[in-house]
């Protein structure tokens, strides 16, 4: 089973929350378009325009006009403004063709238009009310200045600005529409005229190469017109860069020595100035085009609570409804349908194991794989105790019947009971103490009774005593047996239990280990913990029967009498009693190689005094 949490979009939860979405969405949806329905018409018609809203909706398309050499792609302009703002917005040409609209194609448009777009003739980019032979000041034209002239008077400003900043006056820097920057004041000082003697270098004022260019151009459009008014003789002229200016007025001045109070001669070179910018900027920007604001010329009705209308109300809540029943029937249906085959295995007798079918991933699915990992679960332990019961009898049989065949046989006279029987007999007994010895031990380390009396013990000594009491044995084996110690580990156990374990993987060893071979008790620290190794040079364990070792009265060769293969409970004690100290047994093997068993224990200090 997949320990993976649930994924976010297969969450019953969120399952849920998305139908009562849906409900709710639905709901809100059917309500809407009757408030849309029933009264959008009767309202568009009657509501007054409002003066700020038009003329939010006039810049933004001058400011198009003024950015953009034609009206390809202003369709969705007009849609994003018309969403907005909640009406009907189009543009046509001057000749009524039309180039864009949010109504419907075929809807007529209003009989006078709302406004003329002219990015050269505006009146509504940042004054209302200015005089409409003002230029949007978006438009830039051949005054765009270039990536590396940006970035020269960027630095030019940073530099105006650090002076400013020396001589305690905040500013902040701007940027004009063409790419130049400007310097301006938080409070009226540099508007007020004083400007330091030292940041007036004139250097962030001077026209770039790109200006120079587009104002010498300017200057010969001029000049014609000037000229054609009689204004071209006397005093030169001379063009500039305002670049304060962020208003409608043109940020380019052009002036000429006129006589003094020649007003008129003044506003013919103003009129001639501002028609050669227009001539210029002309190619730069989209024709001048027509805007309809509104609906069509059709009158709607006036809201009201009519027949029709009461047919719609009822008409959407019964789909509503009739939609909420049946998401609600489906949603319902999917999350019963698991829990009642949960609720019918559940009821079947115990020793059938019943199984569910998973057809989802989500916490009923999770909980169906559960109750099968379950019914495995109960399945397995109840093959164990079957098998277990089996062994039992099986080891304890054993010892049983030779015990009762030998003594019948000296009851009835058949055998002397000599020394020799006394003695085979005196070994049955032991044998069948050693088995229920150990079955009591996993009986209590089950029952997790199984006491320990802790002391600090010393890993030399330990196996130096285990050692000692298998000497015998493994003389007699033709089996050589070793000890190793790094340095003089300590262990806080319970030396009896720690003998008993290290032994039984002895005794273990020394059974699978042929003559002449060698098994080495190991003893040493590995950072915190203190590791017991018992290595062998028997046969070794094959790689499908190690994960086995630790089961109980389990044998690598079913072949193997208790007397050669030993009761199959002494592996499972080990286990038993390393976690009962918290600690940990591994075994490594390889088939014809040997088999290291591995103990390992959290270390102690050695006691004061040792």
């Amino acid at each position: 089973m997949s320990r993976r949490g649930v994924p976010l979009r297969k969450s019953l939860l969120v399952r849920l929350l998305i139908a009562s979405a849906l409900i709710a969405v639905c709901s809100v949806a059917a309500t809407a378009w009757l408030a849309v329905e029933t009264t959008t018409r009767a309202l568009r018609e009657e509501q007054v325009q409002v003066l700020a809203d038009d003329m939010d909706v006039l810049a933004r398309l001058s400011g198009y006009a003024a950015t953009h050499g034609d009206w390809k792609g202003v369709e969705r302009t007009v849609r994003a403004l018309s969403a907005k703002t909640g009406r009907r917005i189009a543009l046509t040409t001057v000749d009524r063709t039309l180039v864009a609209d949010s109504a419907p194609r075929g809807t007529s448009l209003p009989q006078r238009a709302s406004a003329t777009v002219d990015p050269l003739r505006t009146d509504t980019y940042t004054e209302r009310g200015a005089q409409r032979s003002g230029i949007d000041p978006r438009v830039v034209g051949p005054y765009r200045l270039t990536v590396r002239e940006r970035a020269e008077l960027d630095a030019l400003a940073r530099a105006r600005r650090s002076c400013f900043a020396r001589n305690g006056i905040e500013t902040v820097i701007n940027r004009t529409p063409s790419g130049r920057p400007t310097v301006d004041d938080v409070d009226t000082t540099i508007a007020a005229g004083y400007v330091p003697e030292e940041c007036a270098d004139g250097k962030l004022n001077t026209p770039t190469p790109t200006e120079e260019t587009a104002l010498t151009d300017l200057a010969r459009r001029a000049r014609a017109c000037l000229k054609r008014q009689g204004l071209s003789g006397g005093a030169p002229m001379y063009i500039g860069v305002d670049v304060t200016d962020s208003s409608l007025g043109t940020r380019y001045v052009l002036t000429k020595f006129l006589k003094e109070g020649d007003s008129v001669g003044a506003r013919e070179a103003q009129a001639c100035a501002d028609s050669a910018r227009r001539a210029q900027l002309d190619p730069y920007v989209a024709p001048v085009a027509e805007l309809f604001l509104g609906g069509g010329d059709s009158i709607a009705p006036r809201f009201d609570v009519s027949p029709a209308n009461k047919a719609k109300v009822v008409g959407a809540a019964a789909l509503v409804l009739a939609v909420t029943v049946a998401v609600t029937t489906l949603v319902a249906t999917r999350l019963v349908r698991p829990l009642r085959a949960l609720t019918a295995a559940a009821q079947q007798p115990p020793e059938q194991h019943v199984r569910v079918p998973v057809t989802t991933r989500d916490e009923t699915g999770i909980l169906a794989e559960a109750f099968n990992e379950l019914a495995e679960r109960r399945e397995r332990l109840e093959v164990q105790r079957r098998a277990m019961v089996s062994d039992i009898a099986h080891e304890l049989r054993s010892p049983l019947t030779n015990i009762r065949g030998w003594l019948e046989v000296t009851r009835d006279g058949v055998v002397d009971p000599d020394p020799a029987l006394l003695g085979s007999l005196h070994e049955e007994a032991l044998v069948l103490q050693r088995v229920i010895d150990d079955l009591q031990d996993l009986a209590d380390a089950d029952a997790g009774t199984l006491r320990l009396h802790r002391e600090p013990v010393r890993c030399d000594e330990l196996l130096v005593q285990v050692a000692a009491a298998h000497r015998v044995a493994f003389d007699a084996a033709g089996v050589t047996l070793r000890t190793t110690v790094e340095g003089a580990p300590w262990v806080d156990a319970d030396p009896v239990r720690m003998r008993q374990a290290v032994g039984n993987l002895v005794s273990n060893a020394l059974r699978h280990t042929p003559a002449d071979g060698t098994v080495t008790l190991t003893a040493r620290r590995e950072g915190e913990d203190v590791v017991l190794e018992v290595t062998d040079t028997g046969a070794g364990i094959s790689a499908d029967d190690l994960p086995h070792v630790f089961d109980r009265f389990w044998r690598a060769e079913k072949s193997r009498s208790r007397r050669t293969g030993g009761s199959g409970l002494g592996l499972p004690i080990v286990r038993h009693l390393l976690a009962a100290h918290g600690g940990t047994v591994r075994a490594a093997s390889e088939q014809g190689a040997g088999s290291v068993f591995t103990l390992r224990l959290r270390g102690t200090p050695a006691p004061k005094g040792d």
